[in-house]
């Protein structure tokens, strides 16, 4: 079952249920979502080295931030 990706919002009168539906569908291109899990986690490896660098950086960032508040309000 082939359906068009749908571009615009629903219609006023179209059921919010079957155009969410026919979203979820368009996003799996056809495959189920048991497919497309497994799809994602094969996948997920390769993105690993990435992640990790930016789960780093964001930490570096966050403690930055906490130093900067604490000082601001006074604290050692």
């Amino acid at each position: 079952m082939t359906l068009p990706i749908p571009s615009d919002p629903p219609a006023p009168d179209e059921d919010l249920d079957a155009y969410a539906e026919r979203m979820l569908i368009a996003a799996l291109g056809g495959r189920t979502p048991h497919q497309a899990l497994l799809d994602a986690t094969r996948a997920d490896p390769a993105g690993a080295e990435e992640r990790a660098a930016a789960i780093a950086k964001n930490r570096e960032r966050a403690l930055k931030l906490l130093a900067a508040l604490e000082k601001s309000q006074g604290k050692p």
